[in-house]
């Protein structure tokens, strides 16, 4: 297993009216958080918060397919539509109110469920299961990226991000968050950077993704 301390490049927040962050997503221009009873996005550019979406339950992780939005509220998993902020549908999640990070690939949802360390595969439409991936670490966040598994855990003081294989949960990859830092929340920009919800800190981190060897063509 590769192992090292993760490299945070930034730190955005905390952010007025949003006391925590659970659940982190982007949607290739803004990185999306939850915070309790509102959706909130900022620019990761300027920093600054561009809008909300209230009035909705944002209790755990969050998740974008490339239109529309994926919420934890509870026992359930909201379908939004982020340019009017509706509830398009809803699904049970996969652990019953135990689920914590979730992310989108292969049209499915991957969720986490945190004190059960698993992430669960879903169908996205029924919620029904198509797999589950056992871990030995509390699940936080969840991302995909690159054909890349990703999660996050927070024990005490202690956070990680790991890399692991999608069909064993073998861990192949850590980075170790400083002491103190936690990570609620988990998703990559696609490029190099992984957005990290700081759970009760209020605040997102942007940590270095580790670059890879480019293959001759």
């Amino acid at each position: 297993m590769k192992r090292k301390a993760a490299e945070i490049v930034r730190e955005y927040g905390p952010f007025e009216g949003a006391a925590k962050v659970n659940g982190v997503t982007f949607d290739g221009k803004q990185v999306w958080f939850a915070s309790g009873d509102k959706l909130n996005a900022f620019d990761p550019v300027s920093g600054k918060a561009v809008r909300s979406i209230d009035a909705v339950a944002a209790h755990a992780g969050t998740a974008f397919d490339g239109k529309h939005i994926y919420q934890i509220a509870e026992d359930k998993i909201q379908k939004i539509d982020p340019a009017d902020g509706k509830v398009l549908a809803t699904i049970p999640a996969p652990g019953g109110g135990g689920d914590s990070g979730m992310a989108w690939a292969e049209g499915a949802l991957w969720v986490g469920n945190h004190r059960d360390r698993k992430i669960h595969q879903i169908d996205p439409t029924s919620g029904k299961l198509l797999s589950t991936i056992e871990s030995n670490r509390l699940v936080t966040g969840v991302s995909w990226v690159d054909n890349e598994l990703w999660h996050g855990t927070w024990e005490g003081d202690k956070s990680e991000l790991r890399r692991i294989d999608p069909r064993t949960g073998d861990v192949l990859e850590q980075l170790d968050m400083p002491e103190g830092v936690g990570v609620s929340g988990l998703e990559s920009d696609g490029a190099g950077l992984f957005y990290c919800g700081g759970g009760s800190s209020g605040t997102v981190r942007a940590v270095r993704r580790p670059a890879r060897a480019k293959t001759a063509a």
